[in-house]
């Protein structure tokens, strides 16, 4: 059984040292990624499929949370937050076997221990809002036991 906990904070360690480093995409896989889990062939495989879609959907997750921060600039957000608010949102759009309360509930957590005092409300109120419009337009897709969750208004 992987701990996806340990798994997301390690792409969040991953996607941060990128970010920071400027070292390959490679080099950051072999250091942080496979370093981290090494070999736990199941929590690899999710790691780098969260890791590497994040990065690859990156323009469309930025125009999400874009559109959900009020009199704001992305660049202005803590990475950090930016980047648990893109593993979440990619989560929500290419993970179709992951709960959205699972998704929200883990970004909340991994903010609150990675972050800021204030970003685990901040996290939570920008994935809430996200994934109210997201299903409005129909672009969350869940499949299986317990994925289909509309709450009432």
């Amino acid at each position: 059984m992987i701990n996806r906990r340990h798994v997301r904070e390690t792409v969040l360690q991953a996607l941060y040292a990128l970010k920071q480093s400027g070292d390959s995409v490679q080099y950051i896989t072999d250091s942080v990624i496979k370093d981290a889990l090494g070999t736990e062939k199941e929590a690899r495989r999710f790691a780098e499929k969260l890791f590497f879609r994040t990065l690859e959907n990156e323009p469309e997750l930025d125009e999400v949370i874009i559109k959900h921060i009020k009199n704001w600039e992305i660049q202005r957000l803590a990475l950090i937050d930016r980047l648990i608010l893109k593993m979440a949102l990619c989560e929500f759009l290419y993970f179709d076997e992951i709960p959205t309360k699972v998704t929200i509930n883990e970004a909340i957590e991994i903010a609150k221990k990675f972050s800021t005092g204030k970003s685990g409300r901040f996290v939570n109120g920008i994935l809430d809002a996200s994934l109210e419009d997201l299903s409005d337009s129909d672009r969350i897709n869940k499949k299986g036991r317990g994925l289909i969750d509309h709450t009432v208004k």
